[in-house]
Formats: structure tokens, sequence, C-alpha cells
């Protein structure tokens, strides 16, 4: 790939896991197994490419909707991925989960609660994975934050700012969002990093998620290259 300027922080909406099964005949979890394989790989691409941040969209508040069937395989699917997590931190990669994970089953919640901790000292890399997220859900739970705070008169109501919610969202820690990518045809976030995407590039790909390879990366990257970012400066 030619020499370009390289966003610092990545969101990828991991979407067509299904439609890729359907299209074979399989069960819809195979594809969400194929998706998974993906995510790992991503993560190694994104370094090669000097990409800081990436953060992928695994699982939204309103997903809890599907068959329970399929709820049961994705949880099940995780329990599985959590040790190549642990061995990925092995490698200075710091995993923040965005979302309530405390609603996940209890076993999972406790293995991810543990990589958070013990990896928040990594600098190499940092992989964000919403679980259990919606961007509405991230900015109301801000609110109230704040709501309980000016109650209980540690602010007042006229010394909230932007950066008073930035603070409290769940990518506080992370570069500023620069780039979306979702694979899968569709075009639109899907309550996705609504807050953080106020200015960032957003890329859409003919491709499901199983069949994302490095080129696909490197192709959304080149039209991030190809876009004049103003940030509302006309």
């Amino acid at each position: 790939m030619a020499e370009m300027s390289v966003p610092q922080h990545v969101g990828i909406i991991m979407d067509g896991n299904g439609r890729w099964a359907k299209k074979r005949a399989l069960p819809r979890n195979f594809g969400h197994k194929q998706g998974a394989a993906v995510f790992k790989k991503t993560i190694n691409w994104a370094r090669e490419l000097g990409i800081k941040c990436v953060t992928f969209y695994a699982f939204s508040t309103e997903n809890w909707k599907r068959p329970t069937e399929e709820v049961n395989g994705i949880m099940n699917l995780l329990r599985q991925y959590i040790k190549d997590i642990r061995a990925a931190a092995k490698e200075d990669i710091r995993f923040i989960f965005l979302g309530d994970v405390t609603a996940l089953p209890e076993d999972i919640t406790a293995e991810l609660l543990d990589i958070q901790s013990s990896t928040v000292n990594n600098t190499g890399f940092i992989a964000g994975v919403a679980l259990n997220y919606g961007g509405r859900d991230e900015i109301t739970r801000a609110a109230r934050i704040l709501a309980r705070r000016v109650a209980d008169g540690e602010i007042t109501p006229e010394s909230i700012t932007e950066t008073s919610v930035e603070e409290l969202l769940y990518t506080a820690e992370m570069p500023p969002l620069d780039l979306i990518i979702r694979p899968s045809g569709e075009q639109r976030l899907s309550n996705f990093l609504i807050w953080q995407a106020a200015y960032a590039e957003v890329v859409f790909l003919d491709v499901l998620w199983p069949d994302f390879t490095k080129k696909h990366l490197e192709l959304a990257i080149d039209e991030y290259n190809n876009r004049d970012r103003r940030f509302g400066g006309g």
C-alpha cells in the first residue's frame, strides 16, 4: 500500500455473519465463528498498518432480541475466544470492553473484567470490544452520572461541557475516532459510537464480515485518505 495517513482509531461494525452462513446453507452460529476468526486477524492487520486502536462492534444491546439459540451460541463462542484474548494480551495489547458487561453471563463478565484490569498498562495497541453496547445507552449512562453529581451538589448544570460527557464514555482512554468501517453493504451506524462518530469518516464495504481481508482494511484507509476532513470548518 502506498504511503498515506493512517487513522489512529478505527471502529468496525462486524456485520454479515448470519448472511454469510445463510448463503452457504449453514447455521448462523457458524457464521459467527468465522467472523470471530476474522476479528483476531484484523487486530494483527491493524497493527501491521500502524493503527493504534480498533473498536469492534461485537454484540449490541438490541442483539438480545435474536433467537435464544443464536444468543447462547454467541456467548459460548465468546467463552472459547477468551483464551485467545488472553494470549493476545501478552503481545502488549490493552483490551477495553465497551458496554454493560455485567449483564452477560457471570463467568464471562468475570473473565472480561479481569482481562481489562490486567491489560491496563499495555501500550502497544488498544483493542476495544463492544459487548452489550449501544451508543444511546452510553450517552444516557453519562447523563445519569452527571445528573447525580448535580443533585449531590458536586457540579452545576452550567459547568457541564462536551468534555464532561466524553470523560464518562467508554472510549475516554482511547484516541479520538477517525474512521468507521461497516462491511456487509448496509449503510447505517446501528447505534455504534454515535457520539464519537461526529467527525469520523464512514466507509461502507460490500463484503460480508467473514470474508473481510487485510485488503479491505487497506481499501478503507485509502478511501479515508481521499476524504477532506474539515471538522465543521467549512
